[in-house]
């Protein structure tokens, strides 16, 4: 049996055009605990030695104001936002492929407060998200190495709003299709 890749999206509209692609993923759904929970079930039932590696893609909010909203990032570091207790920093495996980096805060809302964003900001983080350090935690308790990539969707200021997020999530995903098919061509194999 050879092993492959899991891809995994959080939402369905960030899988997009890997759907029109015939492209094999997994859809978590949105937040934490949808992400835990459908990763888990996932790898647990995969044959033994079948998953090489996770692979998620998805979109995230822009944090610092050097984040570019036409890039594609891998994530090297992963921190919660939303949790009153010190989480540790999760660093994903996985060969860089890029040199666009960054670091995600992962939290239970869709960031769109200035006050929030500068907060979590001061965590060093780059890029907001509400599912990566539940895939993160999940990998690495059941020690399958994973790579995160985001493609940033808005500013998570106070201008951002969930339909301006709805509205362009599926160019979101041909950035994250394109990225793939340059930097990791055999997702699409």
């Amino acid at each position: 049996m050879t092993a492959t890749p899991l891809i995994v999206f959080a939402h369905a509209d960030e899988a997009e055009c890997f759907a029109q692609a015939g492209v094999p993923h997994l859809v978590t759904g949105v937040g934490k605990i949808n992400a835990a929970l459908s990763l888990t079930e996932v790898l647990l039932k995969a044959e033994p030695g079948s998953i090489s590696r996770v692979v998620v893609l998805g979109t995230a909010g822009a944090i610092s104001d050097a984040a570019r909203l036409d890039t594609v990032y891998q994530v090297e570091g992963v921190v919660q936002h939303d949790f009153s207790l010190p989480s540790p920093r999760i660093v994903p495996a996985g060969p860089r492929v890029t040199s666009d980096v960054a670091i995600i805060a992962t939290g239970d809302v869709f960031v769109q407060d200035d006050a929030q964003r500068e907060a979590i900001a001061a965590l060093g983080a780059t890029l907001v998200d509400m599912e990566s350090y539940a895939f993160a935690v999940v990998c690495e308790r059941l020690g399958v190495p994973m790579q995160l990539f985001k493609v940033p969707s808005d500013f998570a200021d106070s201008s951002t709003t969930q339909d301006e997020w709805d509205g362009v999530v599926v160019s979101k995903s041909r950035q994250l299709f394109d990225f793939v098919a340059e930097h990791l061509p055999e997702l699409l194999a």
